[in-house]
């Protein structure tokens, strides 16, 4: 455990040095500083799988090298843009791959854990349906960010011209959820039930 604390913050750290603007630095790594204050608080009355705090440290790297970048201009993938002849950097459908992908495994272990749903086609057709609104609440915090501040929330917003991006991002983030939610199920129900079982013996 920490390991994944000393990865964020050491990534967390660079990110704040000399960033591409400390507006766009503070809108895209929030969010992780928020998740982190939220799993600090409650780490003692609810402790997730290994996975999902590797998972949920590998989301925060992504938002802290966009924010230190912004999405549009991370280095790497400006590279993959020439090379490839893409018309746009794509970092920011990584960013919201994640945002579909990491929440689908938060849900579905507070779910099934805290035996509010305990079937699991019920479970995840509704993990899909939450990451996909997070996903639709983001873009609208996105929108009012943009009317609220104007030119300031370009870099934010990352769109690079596409007039369609909005849509892209939040069909980016269902797959990512689909694909957590049915291709990696197995796995995340086998490190839930070693989870469990390592907390019965403990507390005998």
């Amino acid at each position: 455990m920490w390991a994944f604390i000393a990865a964020f913050w050491v990534v967390a750290l660079w990110s704040v040095v000399r960033p591409h603007d400390y507006f766009t630095w503070f809108l895209e790594v929030f969010p992780a500083l928020a998740g982190f204050a939220v799993l600090a608080f409650t780490y003692p009355r609810f402790r997730f799988t290994h996975l999902v705090y590797f998972l949920i440290v590998l989301h925060a790297i992504v938002l802290f090298i966009g924010g230190h970048y912004t999405y549009a201009e991370v280095p790497l993938f400006n590279w993959v843009r020439d090379h490839f002849h893409q018309s746009r950097n794509n970092y920011d459908r990584v960013g919201h791959f994640m945002q579909g992908f990491v929440p689908a495994f938060i849900a579905r272990e507070i779910l099934w854990r805290r035996q509010v749903i305990r079937r699991k086609g019920w479970l995840a057709f509704i993990v899909v349906c939450i990451c996909l609104a997070i996903s639709a609440l983001y873009e609208l915090f996105e929108w009012r960010v943009a009317v609220g501040t104007g030119s300031a929330a370009d870099a934010f917003l990352g769109t690079q011209g596409d007039p369609w991006d909005t849509q892209e991002d939040m069909a980016t983030a269902l797959i990512g959820a689909v694909i957590a939610a049915f291709a990696f199920s197995g796995i995340h129900y086998r490190a839930m039930a070693r989870l469990e079982s390592k907390q019965t013996g403990t507390s005998r």
